[in-house]
């Protein structure tokens, strides 16, 4: 008989090595729900370049100890939760009850307005064709977008969206869907001048500077907001954006100082403010140039907010969408809060929300905000996605996980009303008249052929449709 013998510490350390290993593999794929590897791009003067890949924490409804989804809260027509209720008037306006603000819809209930950007057919030969082949005619897409957009949790529309087509369906007074008007008062202005001209997700001006010192802004913006009187009693319109990201920029002071023509209003209007300062050109630091940043803030909203309530006084005014330096500047927003009801913001560059942000923008206006703009593209879907601001993933799942991780941050802040993901569809690279921010890149929740991205979707959804028992779940552990 052959006996052997064991090596009981060798067969030790080899079932802890074992151990180590699936331990390992169980945190590596649990991790996949908190951290992400992303990459954002940075640009040269030649072209975009990719950054390199790095980990962010990332959360997710499942990442959230106890959160446990109760029965789901019942709402009414507008998507807003029926148990709670506050005063009624016919229209959407803002509240702040118990240190939380909220939407409250026409009938008196309070919600968290939850939108898509753009959503439209694709303005192309071939994506028409592919909408017509899908759907046999404009309205009966309305009427499957809609449905699909109810499905994943989406109550409302946001900017650049078909409105009329949606207007139209036949269920739009049982079961409305709330929408947005973009304008552009001091883009048209300026274009109405001559002096404008595209710039990737927004127009340039001269300069980088507005025209808000111009005597004659006041009396275009009356005239232009006389269209919106055919609005005032349409209580689905939830309100307006003014304008979209306009260059509330460090250096305006500078740049309006620096016109080569002197008799500009707005070079004239710079050094006669300089001047009551006692200061000289060299004595300028960032504190003159914030401050004057709220002086052209302060005389923006004024003008707009005038017209825009002489002619409809009943619906919300939301902003004109910030987007880059003025997000860090209180005298900006201190300005806006006298005149606007939401603080309208297009939030890149941050994988989550910023503590910082999201506090400050509601002190130092008074207002709540709303995020008008955010997104993230996926590598799977086979676009180039080098065109606008948003990160890049590796998949449609990751791009999931990124919309939950956001608007968790934002949830949990208690100043954010709602968020517009930008877009509906995918960019169409064969339409070249849109801007170059919108040329290549997969930001939609459909493609081009209309076919949803499900592994994004269904993120969406699972956000989307807990949303108010995400909002308890917040203000019950943070009490």
């Amino acid at each position: 008989m052959m006996t052997c013998r064991i090596n009981t510490s060798k067969l030790i350390l080899v079932a802890v090595c074992l151990l180590l290993q699936l331990s390992t593999k169980l945190i590596a794929q649990a991790s996949a729900e908190y951290t992400l590897k992303v990459e954002s791009m940075v640009a040269n003067s030649e072209k975009k370049v990719y950054g390199q890949w790095k980990w962010y924490p990332t959360r997710s409804i499942q990442t959230l100890n106890s959160f446990q989804p109760k029965a789901n809260v019942k709402l009414n027509q507008y998507g807003a939760r029926t148990d709670m209720k506050l005063k009624a008037t016919g229209f959407f306006r803002a509240e702040k009850v118990k240190g939380r603000w909220w939407i409250v819809d026409p009938t008196g209930h309070p919600m968290i307005n939850i939108a898509l950007n753009n959503v439209a057919t694709a303005a192309s030969d071939s994506s028409r064709e592919l909408m017509m082949k899908q759907f046999g005619s404009k309205e009966k897409w309305a009427a499957a977008t809609k449905q699909q957009m109810i499905d994943l949790g989406y109550n409302a529309l946001g900017a650049w969206s078909d409105n009329e087509s949606f207007q139209k369906l036949s269920d739009q007074q049982q079961k409305p869907f709330s929408y947005t008007i973009i304008k552009g008062f001091m883009s048209d202005y300026g274009r109405k001048k001559g002096q404008t001209y595209q710039l990737p997700g927004h127009t340039g001006y001269p300069d980088n500077t507005i025209f808000v010192f111009d005597p004659e802004f006041e009396a275009f913006c009356d005239e232009y907001a006389k269209q919106l009187a055919a609005n005032k009693n349409d209580k689905n319109l939830f309100g307006y954006f003014s304008d979209n990201e306009m260059p509330f920029q460090r250096l305006s002071l500078d740049r309006y100082l620096a016109k080569k023509d002197s008799t500009d209003h707005g070079c004239v209007a710079a050094k006669k403010w300089l001047q009551e300062k006692g200061l000289t050109i060299a004595q300028i630091t960032d504190k003159e140039r914030h401050e004057f940043l709220g002086v052209m803030a302060d005389r923006y909203y004024s003008i707009v907010s005038k017209a825009i309530k002489k002619y409809d006084p009943n619906h919300l005014y939301l902003g004109s969408r910030f987007h880059s330096y003025e997000k860090k500047v209180a005298e900006v927003f201190q300005a806006a809060g006298k005149y606007v009801d939401v603080i309208a913001v297009n939030y890149y560059r941050e994988w989550t929300p910023l503590q910082e942000d999201v506090v400050n923008w509601e002190k130092w206006s008074g207002r709540p905000f709303i995020i008008t703009e955010w997104y993230t593209k996926g590598e799977d879907s086979g676009m180039p996605n080098y065109s606008g601001a948003g990160w890049i993933v590796r998949t449609q799942k990751d791009r999931g996980l990124f919309y939950q991780n956001f608007t968790l941050a934002l949830l949990e802040s208690k100043n954010c009303v709602g968020f517009h993901w930008f877009k509906y569809q995918d960019n169409d690279p064969s339409n070249l008249k849109t801007d170059p921010s919108n040329r290549d890149a997969n930001k939609g929740i459909v493609t081009l052929g209309y076919s949803l991205y499900s592994d994004l979707t269904e993120k969406m959804k699972e956000l989307n449709t807990n949303v108010y028992q995400l909002i308890d779940f917040f203000d019950q552990r943070n009490q």
